[in-house]
């Protein structure tokens, strides 16, 4: 693979630093009706979006973008520790480029090779509630590190919950993840992510079509999911409610042709209500990484190796009793009449394998791992 540098044209830098001086217009603007929705606002020209947007000051606002030279704009860019591509160069990511409301140039923090020959079907979105039950965040942080062991970039948008998850499951996995921001990528946002951004910005990628130091915005959230919807073959909705920001995320992949999968949840609980939706609606069901990999690739052609280790019969009782039901070191140790201690024990072994995780209450939750089917002696 012939490696792109990273380069965007004047204007398409310009159109950049023209949305983030939109903001609060645009703000007023994006009511969420539609029409007047973000991603089908950022169609328009730069002439016509000031025109809608900021009618008093249009002028003012073009003159002033207009003024930005060439140089300017990439000091300011080298000065954040950023770089850029646009839609004119090599980098553009391909899964961008059949999108009408694209943004005209991405604003990143990172590697680049992560963008270089990215085509959609090497990447899988993964959206979600912020507040994600336990069952969610575990499901999220599985999907993550198996696909990103499985050779795909992990794509989503660091926000709480399901987004973290995600990206820190890629990262735990040894593979790749890109964040999609709906700020400048050299902010951290939210900023008790600060540690997790970091990482990313070092070790991978991330992305936003605003410029360095520019502030979110309610509407800038839609405007990011466009990105993350077509940078990737699948969307996965892990946990939403009935009305979510990650179902804006859903629509925007099935409106560009996108495969779309779901993980189903309890049918009483709120945060299952929006994934069980789609699948009532044709989604595709995925229970686990290979469910996605079926999807993409076609039944069967890429087999997942979850075998872990032998167990010893102790930690074979154990780990039936999660399986089971029994989700504390206590009710394990009374299900299988163990000293507390011997239970605990046996519930950290059961951990360190990868078999199961343990939240920060103290609850069990067995993972994806699956025993070799002969067991050790």
């Amino acid at each position: 693979m012939t490696e792109a540098t990273p380069h965007a044209c004047p204007d398409c830098l310009r159109r950049s630093w023209l949305l983030a001086l939109l903001g609060p217009y645009v703000e007023r603007l994006a009511t969420g009706e539609p029409g007047s929705r973000s991603p089908e606002l950022l169609r328009l020209s730069n002439e016509d979006l000031v025109a809608a947007a900021a009618p008093k000051v249009a002028g003012q606002l073009l003159t002033r973008i207009a003024a930005l030279g060439e140089k300017e704009l990439e000091a300011q860019l080298a000065a954040a520790g950023c770089w850029a591509c646009c839609r004119h160069g090599d980098l553009y990511p391909e899964g961008l480029r059949d999108a009408a409301d694209a943004p005209w140039a991405l604003i990143a923090r990172g590697d680049p090779r992560l963008l270089d020959g990215l085509e959609r079907f090497g990447a899988v979105t993964i959206v979600g509630a912020r507040r994600a039950t336990s069952y969610g965040r575990e499901i999220a942080r599985d999907l993550g590190r198996e696909l990103a062991a499985a050779g795909f970039i992990v794509v989503s948008g660091l926000a709480f919950g399901i987004d973290a998850c995600a990206h820190r499951g890629a990262l735990d996995g040894g593979g790749r993840t890109i964040a999609v921001l709906g700020c400048g990528p050299d902010l951290a946002y939210p900023v008790a992510h600060r540690s997790l951004w970091r990482r990313i910005c070092e070790t991978d990628l991330v992305i936003s079509e605003l410029p360095p130091g520019a502030v979110p915005w309610r509407w800038t959230f839609p405007a990011r999911n466009r990105i993350m919807a077509a940078l990737a073959g699948m969307t996965v909705v892990v946990e939403a409610a009935a009305r979510s920001g990650s179902l804006i995320t859903a629509d925007l992949a099935a409106d560009l042709g996108r495969d779309l999968g779901a993980v189903p949840g309890p049918v009483n609980a709120r945060t299952s209500a929006g994934p069980n939706n789609l699948l009532a609606g044709g989604a595709c069901l995925v229970r686990d990484a290979q469910d996605v990999l079926d999807a993409l690739l076609g039944p069967g052609a890429r087999r997942l190796d979850r075998t872990g280790p032998a167990l010893e019969p102790t930690l074979a009782a154990a780990l039936a009793a999660v399986e089971s039901g029994e989700s504390t070191c206590d009710a394990v140790a009374t299900s299988l009449d163990l000293p507390g201690p011997e239970a605990a024990a046996a519930l950290a072994r059961l951990e360190l394998l990868g078999y199961l995780s343990c939240s920060t209450m103290g609850l069990y939750t067995r993972t994806m791992q699956s025993p070799p089917s002969t067991a050790a002696p």
